[in-house]
């Protein structure tokens, strides 16, 4: 079953419907493609990334955060059901897109969080607190969301991807970087910092 209906009305009744048994799926707009189609790769991974996060909100996290993280993951949703249907300027009417302002959103959280925090002087190692070493295979798993955006985009006509699924991606994983940041400074954790050559033995 596609987790991403043709328009924003939603209604489950079946959860298996044995249509993908021979390896095809059907997109937004229905049309019917195989599963491993650059467009189901892409909303794939986003579906994945989404799961990860719901990991995070395990997590011990500063206080906010779970709310802002669940507004990530309806977010999230969104850009999943715009992957799913290429843009049609002739079909757009009720199509759920991506927002520009969702976008600025995530720069006011990742400005408002990186400013609390001391400028870096090396790369950081993920780990620390488990609320940031999640964060960081959330930071991953974005960025392999959003290759896979651009392959969908660099591979098919002009209009493949909607205006905003790949800046909305590219600024999430800036996000979960400062906020895997943020989660060992809020925990009094240093940044576990890189050391070049020395990652010697026991």
């Amino acid at each position: 079953m596609g987790v991403y209906g043709a328009r924003v009305g939603i209604h489950l009744t079946k959860i298996y419907t044995r249509q993908g048994d021979q390896g095809d799926t059907r997109l937004g707009d229905m049309t019917l493609v195989r599963k491993d189609h650059l467009r189901v790769i892409a909303y794939g991974e986003v579906d994945e990334l989404n799961a990860v996060l719901g990991v995070v909100r395990l997590c011990d996290l500063p206080e906010g955060w779970d709310a802002r993280l669940g507004s990530v993951q309806n977010d999230l949703f969104d850009v999943g059901a715009d992957l799913a249907v290429p843009v049609d300027p002739e079909a757009e009417e009720g199509r759920l897109r991506i927002t520009a302002e969702r976008v600025t959103w995530l720069e006011q959280w990742c400005d408002e969080v990186n400013g609390g925090l001391e400028p870096l002087t090396s790369f950081v190692l993920p780990g620390g607190t488990p609320a940031a070493a999640q964060l960081h295979v959330a930071r991953t798993v974005c960025r392999r969301a959003e290759r896979a955006a651009v392959m969908l985009a660099d591979h098919e006509p002009t209009g493949a991807v909607g205006g905003n699924v790949i800046s909305y991606l590219n600024r999430l994983s800036d996000l979960f970087f400062i906020l895997a940041r943020g989660a060992n400074n809020a925990a009094g954790q240093p940044d576990v910092l890189w050391v070049p050559g020395g990652g010697t033995t026991a």
